[in-house]
């Protein structure tokens, strides 16, 4: 029985906006996490650590986010390692890992855009790695981090689209319901990208906000 395209309607397609924020949200704070270690560690003097860190990031790059997603939900079961992740976690693992690349690189250009004198002060002062990035440069690269930071963000939210392809029910997969219900994908899926552009629109002049605010208060 099919029904005809309504307000009712517009109800599970905000619950998985919701799903989609909140899914974004735990993949930008561990993504964030692999980043930073990542981003580090490209700009670190240990060979290894850096060799690690650029064929981490060489590699995911090198991927599309759908086969990381396909490689993490379904390879890895049928690989016989008695590893079978829920949806919900197969999703946050694969946009974090995903995340982690592109945020390391997003670290790794604001580290190498902190002057370099600051690096010789902060040596001179006798500081140890720790405390010299702690105190010295992650605070200068802030503000060239944060920019590119925010812009990946807003594209990762429309990237989690990619995630229904394993049934979670993000802002797609309740568009593509809610489209087999009404038998109206044209309605359905304009519902959909109206609430992906209220988000990612939102978000940015959210951030543009920040931005201005962060900056000035540390001019």
């Amino acid at each position: 029985m099919t029904q005809d395209f309504g307000w009712v309607h517009i109800i599970p397609l905000l619950k998985g906006a919701w799903l989609t924020i909140q899914l974004c949200f735990f993949s930008l704070f561990f993504g964030s996490l692999i980043g930073l270690l990542i981003g580090l560690g490209t700009t670190s003097k240990n060979k290894l650590a850096k060799l690690i860190s650029s064929i981490y990031i060489r590699f995911v790059r090198g991927i599309p986010l759908l086969m990381i997603i396909f490689m993490i939900y379904f390879a890895l079961p049928m690989l016989g390692t008695g590893i079978n992740f829920s949806k919900g976690f197969s999703a946050v693992l694969a946009l974090s890992i995903y995340a982690g690349a592109y945020i390391g690189e997003i670290v790794r250009g604001g580290i190498q855009s902190v002057p370099k004198g600051q690096f010789e002060a902060a040596d001179a002062l006798g500081m140890t790695y720790l405390q010299k990035f702690r105190h010295v440069i992650v605070p200068q690269a802030l503000k060239f981090i944060i920019p590119p930071g925010i812009g990946f963000f807003i594209a990762l939210i429309k990237d989690s689209s990619l995630v229904s392809i394993i049934g979670y029910i993000d802002l797609t997969k309740a568009g593509k319901v809610v489209s087999s219900l009404t038998f109206n994908p044209i309605a359905s899926f304009l519902a959909v990208a109206a609430i992906y552009f209220v988000l990612c629109f939102g978000l940015s002049k959210a951030s543009y906000f920040f931005e201005r605010k962060f900056l000035q208060s540390n001019m």
